[in-house]
């Protein structure tokens, strides 16, 4: 059988890297079709992935009109590549997945996130044969939607795929009980982050002078603009494939991007999410705040004051680490799904325990 994979982002890389693998090993030929932006293809890489780049995005914020232009410069090489492949199955989201579908008649399975509404969105759901998102999506996707128990960030973190290195703290140059906390700034470049802003320049400093007098700070700058050389913090400069076991060792999580708030959840450890200007309510942050494994905040000041409680709490840690442990083992194991639903040819139905296609109520079952 073969398979068409799509890795536009990071966390697409992350989210197929495990089926990928999985299929190989069982015979199937996989294509991966990779978008040079952030480090889709450094990740790619550390996993031993073969891909091909069809295109490029720098991580600059941009309009409709920018996207529009360079999405049709790279439909043309995703048209060669998937013609010459002829998948049986593609996986993806957005026009990409969507126009290979089309112009090779493989079925196509868009595998999304909690509140997909973006024009990625729109313009791919008339093509695609089945949709596959979170449980806690609160939107009608149409006739093929089919949820799961858990999150897209199961793929990699389920404990029965999650495997976190020993020597991440020798790493990252610090000692067994030295406390730290990773803050994530984001670089909002995506379509959907158009007119979005999170932390101020003013508010960044004031966070990160905050944090650092009650632990060591990391700073991951999406946008990679930030000057750190007159603040206490440290840059977080490791191959970014371990950033998952960092924040596992980390003492506190803070971010104004949602998925590696989401990760941070997954994982155990304290989180606090800023929506900044987003007005947007997200179905995935509210279910993890409710079980207790984020924070989601729409003012610094509340961030600020969250963060510097976290930090000075000696259990806080434990505790996430026991609701982590009761919760995220119950949740479903995404690869298992992905690949599942792959040597199904796309055919969801053939996987689910109800072959209703109603939105919300069509659940994969846990495996």
């Amino acid at each position: 059988m073969r398979v068409l994979i799509f890795a536009n982002t990071p966390a697409h890389a992350h989210t197929y890297s495990n089926a990928i693998s999985r299929l190989t090993e069982r015979g199937h030929d996989v294509l991966v079709l990779a978008r040079e932006y952030g480090c889709t293809t450094d990740l790619l890489d550390f996993f031993g992935i073969t891909y091909r780049v069809y295109g490029s995005h720098e991580t600059t914020a941009y309009s409709r009109l920018e996207f529009a232009r360079e999405l049709g410069g790279q439909l043309t090489e995703i048209a060669l590549e998937a013609r010459r492949f002829q998948p049986d199955v593609i996986f993806g989201r957005g026009p990409y997945a969507a126009f290979s579908g089309t112009i090779t008649t493989a079925n196509t399975v868009l595998l999304l996130d909690d509140e997909p509404g973006d024009f990625n969105h729109t313009v791919s759901q008339p093509f695609a044969d089945a949709i596959i998102t979170p449980h806690v999506t609160r939107r009608d996707l149409g006739s093929d939607h089919y949820t799961f128990d858990g999150f897209k960030e199961c793929a990699y973190l389920h404990p029965a795929v999650y495997e976190p290195i020993p020597d991440i703290r020798d790493r990252l140059g610090v000692e067994d009980d030295e406390r730290y906390a990773i803050v994530r700034f984001n670089a909002f470049d995506a379509l959907h982050d158009v007119g979005a802003a999170g932390f101020s320049p003013a508010q960044r400093e004031d966070l990160l002078t905050s944090l650092s007098e009650e632990a060591t700070v990391f700073v991951s700058d999406e946008a990679g603009t930030m000057d750190l050389r007159q603040l206490p913090a440290r840059e977080y400069d490791l191959h970014p494939a371990l950033i998952h076991d960092a924040i596992r060792e980390a003492h506190l999580l803070v971010a104004d991007t949602g998925t590696i708030v989401t990760e941070a959840g997954l994982l155990g450890t304290p989180a606090i999410r800023y929506g900044g200007t987003e007005d947007r309510e997200f179905g995935e942050f509210a279910a993890l705040e409710d079980v207790g494994l984020i924070e989601d905040c729409d003012r610094y000041e509340h961030v600020k004051s969250r963060a510097l409680e976290s930090l000075r709490d000696e259990s806080v840690r434990s505790r996430r680490r026991e609701r982590r442990d009761a919760y995220v083992g119950g949740l479903v194991n995404l690869t298992e799904l992905i690949v599942d639903v792959a040597e199904a040819r796309g055919n969801v139905e053939r996987v689910v325990s109800s072959s209703s296609k109603r939105p919300q109520t069509a659940q994969v079952p846990n495996q």
